[in-house]
């Protein structure tokens, strides 16, 4: 049978296919496929490789291969991507494509093996710690320290800090750490981590234990503030009322630190503190005598208790009331009596300093150095009526007393006419040492009598007659008490004038006297 023209050209382009696929080589490494990888990668980076062919929408399928083992298969020209690539994503990468050869006949390219090295971004950091020994209430300072490449160096990092689980500090831009004062409880095991902004890239330190040594407390010291002098011994002064500060110090000593005061008498504990502090103070608002005494402190940091020397305080009282009070020998004050001023605060401590005043004008001073009372002596006239008052100052306050009032008056008569009709007439009674008695009538005349008138605020003497004329008659009880009354009629009294005192006189011998009665005597 003859073939037609077409009919043989058809049937030879079928046989030049077959022997092309025939002597074709497959799967042989070929110019037509070509694989590219990035010159140089870190880790954290996306990392694209990509295999393309001379005409890439032959390509029917593509695989790509790591260290000749397959990773990634397309269904056209891609590129295989990593993300966010790793130290293990180094190795030798490859692809193969299955292209379209002729109407249905494929062909499978493949390239030849290109190494990938993914290179370290930053090693793991090193924790350091400044000081290595650090002492308890030290500042310390953690480094977390790695490094960047030369081409990366503006990779921002960020960094935490970690103890035995607990977060310090987290996403911090520094890579130091500060603990401004470490406590021995803060001793343990530290690490940090370094981290990429984009948080693509992490890395940890390896533990490191730091060890925070403790200072035991010593040189305990107890002072006294304010302080308001020193006494004879040495120790301090504080007044009654004011506030007390006990201030507790140590020389050395780290850590919590609990001090606590105590009365040496007693053992008494006034105060206990716990504090991260080589000083504290315990305060008394109100300081009184009874708080007098020796008093020392005691601080531990769970070292070891170790106690002051005792501080010996002497509580001053001020002067707060001082008290004046006036005596005289009789009931009341009268001109010629020696009155007596006391001046005293109880509780003041002395030595104390008194003044006494007349109408705000000093009459005297006096000083008391073991807490009695202040005195002062006056022998009344008419001029010393009027407002008293004493100050009282022992060097921690100074107060006044309140005003006494004293009223000096002329001394009632020591002479009185009994049973007359008035009081200028009548039987002579005078007093002597507190007790009346009657005047005998030896030698009685007008130069006594008017003495007797001239006492008593009457006129001129009158009359001198005898007591019987005025009954009812003695009481036997009344003694005589002036035999002779020796006036010369000028003295202002009859006990002005010389007298005999009475040894042999009855009450029938009784004296009287008449005086003239004034309009103002009535």
């Amino acid at each position: 049978m003859r073939l037609s023209q077409r009919e043989l050209l058809a049937s030879s382009l079928m046989l030049l296919c077959l022997l092309l696929l025939v002597i074709a080589p497959v799967g042989v490494q070929s110019d037509w496929l070509s694989i590219s990888i990035p010159h140089r990668s870190y880790e954290g980076d996306q990392v694209v490789i990509s295999c393309t062919g001379k005409n890439n929408d032959d390509i029917k399928r593509l695989k790509y291969f790591k260290d000749g083992s397959h990773i990634e298969t397309y269904s056209s020209a891609s590129s295989y991507t990593i993300r966010n690539a790793r130290r293990g994503d180094s190795g030798y990468y490859s692809c193969k494509a299955d292209r379209k050869l002729f109407l249905f006949i494929e062909l499978t390219e493949e390239t030849g093996s290109k190494w990938l090295n993914v290179q370290e971004l930053f090693p793991a950091p090193k924790l350091t710690a400044s000081p290595l020994q650090p002492i308890e209430g030290s500042s310390v300072t953690l480094s977390c320290n790695t490094w960047l490449p030369s081409d990366r160096a503006t990779t921002q990092l960020r960094y935490s800090f970690f103890k035995d689980g607990h977060t310090l500090q987290s996403g911090w831009t520094s890579a130091k750490f500060t603990i401004s004062a470490i406590s021995k409880e803060d001793s343990g095991n530290y690490w940090c981590e370094a981290m990429t902004a984009s948080l693509s890239v992490s890395k940890q330190s390896h533990r490191s234990y730091i060890d925070v040594n403790r200072i035991p407390v010593s040189q305990v010291t107890m002072e006294i503030q304010p302080s308001r002098g020193w006494g004879v011994e040495g120790e301090p002064l504080v007044v009654e009322g004011e506030p007390l500060v006990l201030a507790c110090s140590v020389a050395k000593g780290t850590g919590l630190i609990t001090f606590s005061w105590h009365r040496q008498d007693t053992k008494e504990s006034v105060g206990k503190k716990s504090q991260h502090s080589q000083r504290v103070e315990l305060e008394i608002p109100a300081i009184r005598e009874s708080h007098a005494g020796g008093y020392y402190c005691t601080a531990d940091n769970n070292c070891g208790l170790i106690q002051s020397a005792v501080v010996n305080i002497t509580v001053k009282v001020p002067v707060l009331n001082p008290l004046l009070s006036i005596s005289v020998p009789g009931v009341l004050p009268f001109i010629g009596d020696v009155a007596e001023l006391h001046c005293e605060d109880k509780r003041a401590s002395p030595p104390v300093l008194y003044w006494f005043y007349h109408e705000n004008i000093t009459l005297a001073n006096t000083s008391t150095l073991f807490g009695e009372k202040a005195s002062f002596k006056l022998s009344l006239t008419a001029r010393h009526s009027g407002h008293y008052s004493c100050e009282a100052d022992n060097g921690w306050g100074t107060k006044r007393s309140e005003v006494v009032m004293l009223n000096v008056t002329e001394p009632p008569p020591k002479v009185r006419l009994v049973n007359g009709p008035h009081h200028c007439e009548g039987r002579v009674e005078v007093e002597q040492e507190g007790r009346w008695g009657t005047v005998c009538d030896d030698g009685w005349d007008m130069r006594d009598v008017a003495v007797v008138c001239r006492e008593l605020g009457c006129g001129a003497a009158q009359h001198t007659p005898i007591a019987m004329l005025y009954p009812p008659a003695v009481d036997e009880a009344l003694p005589v008490l002036i035999q002779v009354a020796l006036c010369n009629g000028t003295e202002k009294t009859l006990a002005e004038c010389d007298q005999v005192e009475a040894f042999d006189c009855g009450h029938d011998e009784d004296a009287g006297a008449v005086c003239e009665v004034l309009p103002s005597t009535f």
